[in-house]
């Protein structure tokens, strides 16, 4: 602002000095120039206002950490949005599509290949280079290979979630079971002792039939690829997933699980307190929920378990959680990068932890005596060892959800085990036209 004063006089063609002015003009020229070169250097017109789209709870949740972000950056303000997640897939999209994305914003892992395909999403190599050498292998490396597409990393991991067991350990050992199971086959042979004892009117396990994640994680564990040549087609006839489809089904068949979705529950917590079923494959959210909602006398008497393997457990589970990612068209990118790298810090991890129950992303966070002391959070620690990925492509979420449908069908014996898969594979061939298109003309879906 002073050198512009300063060309500005310089440029002038006739050089007026103050003392052949009237009074009054001096002191107004004099004015308008000390406040010109006051406002140059104002804290207030330096302020950045970083916008920031976060989800659920934790958009609520994160205020309570911007203060000290804040205070080390007198110059950036933070402003929030809080979205529900039932709104944050659309919203997110109808910003993008008017230009009007956050400067950061919260995504599902799961999200992130498709606002890739967008070019919503800037690439953060460039600045991750900056970052210690080691401070990338401080994330689970099966949560952070989600973030990553064609060798590129387009957001970092906020918080981490997989699925894991929940269980009834008086329930197991009255089955004659004091330790876990480490195989699936050790499992059902657990489960079939367990239904015996509980009775024609009480399961093994609860599966609600409305959920994709357990046939898929099977599927995993056998090697299954769920998609083939490239991620143009279902694959979903082959052997392995075949094989995993079957175990599934079984569990139904067996009636070691109830054919009931979430929706039909009445009341998961009461229904699990009172022995209606002892087994739950659920995430780390019900951590919380447990210890608010079972009866005092039953606290005691569950705990966390990774999921066995058909080879020996644990076996592998699905990589899940939110991460944090820049838009690509925001012209306030450092400001907003400063942002994630705070929100990054095992300190801060540690800490959102203690304000949401969230999972941290990076592992020296886990050191922190609040979930170092929690022996359910750490069977998830040892769980996220070994997870693995869904299809990196934007059409997972809607192939996720035919598979859930077709599992239904299937498990109400709609249609046979060959039927749903088949109907299932011709679905999913559908969902990727478009993709094969793209890929057959040189083009990146």
């Amino acid at each position: 602002m002073e050198g512009d004063f300063k060309a500005l006089i310089r440029a002038a063609p006739i050089v007026v000095t103050l003392s052949h002015m009237s009074p009054p003009i001096r002191l107004l020229l004099a004015t308008l120039f000390i406040l010109g070169l006051s406002n140059c250097g104002s804290p207030a017109n330096q302020t950045v206002i970083v916008e920031f789209w976060a989800m659920g709870q934790e958009g609520e949740q994160v205020k309570a950490l911007l203060p000290e972000f804040e205070r080390r950056h007198p110059g950036l303000r933070v402003r929030v949005q809080q979205i529900p997640w039932s709104a944050a897939h659309e919203k997110l999209l109808t910003a993008y599509a008017g230009d009007a994305m956050p400067d950061l914003f919260q995504l599902g892992n799961t999200w992130i290949p498709e606002f890739v395909a967008l070019r919503a999403i800037e690439p953060l190599d460039a600045r991750l280079q900056a970052w210690p050498v080691d401070a990338l292998a401080d994330y689970f490396p099966g949560i952070l290979a989600t973030n990553r597409l064609d060798g590129r990393t387009y957001a970092l991991p906020w918080y981490v979630d997989t699925r894991l067991l929940f269980y009834r350990t008086d329930l197991l050992a009255a089955a004659g079971f004091a330790e876990l199971p480490p195989t699936w086959e050790e499992w059902v042979r657990a489960m079939i002792q367990l239904k015996a004892r509980a009775g024609s009117e009480h399961y093994a396990i609860l599966l609600p039939i409305n959920e994709w994640q357990l046939p898929v994680i099977l599927a995993l564990q056998r090697e299954a690829t769920l998609l083939r040549d490239h991620d143009q087609y279902g694959n979903f006839q082959e052997p392995r997933f075949r094989e995993a489809f079957n175990f599934y089904l079984s569990l139904f068949e067996r009636k070691l699980a109830p054919p009931v979705g979430n929706h039909q529950m009445a009341n998961l917590y009461q229904e699990f307190a009172n022995g209606a079923f002892a087994v739950y494959v659920s995430g780390p959210w019900n951590i919380g929920e447990f210890g608010r909602r079972l009866p005092a006398a039953v606290q005691p008497h569950w705990n966390t378990a990774p999921l066995p393997g058909f080879d020996g457990g644990p076996g592998p589970s699905l990589a899940g959680g939110a991460s944090l990612a820049l838009s690509r068209t925001s012209p306030r990118r450092e400001a907003a990068w400063k942002l994630l790298e705070f929100l990054a810090e095992p300190e801060q991890q540690a800490r959102f932890y203690q304000l949401t129950g969230d999972l941290p992303a990076r592992q020296s966070a886990w050191a922190d005596p609040a979930l170092a002391g929690n022996r359910y959070a750490q069977a998830f620690r040892r769980q996220l060892q070994q997870v693995r990925a869904t299809p990196a492509i934007p059409e997972w979420e809607r192939i996720a959800n035919k598979l859930a449908y077709h599992a239904e069908r299937a498990i109400r014996r709609q249609v046979s085990a060959d039927e749903a898969l088949a109907a299932l594979d011709r679905d999913v061939d559908r969902i990727l036209e478009k993709r094969r298109w793209l890929l057959s003309r040189g083009l990146q879906p």
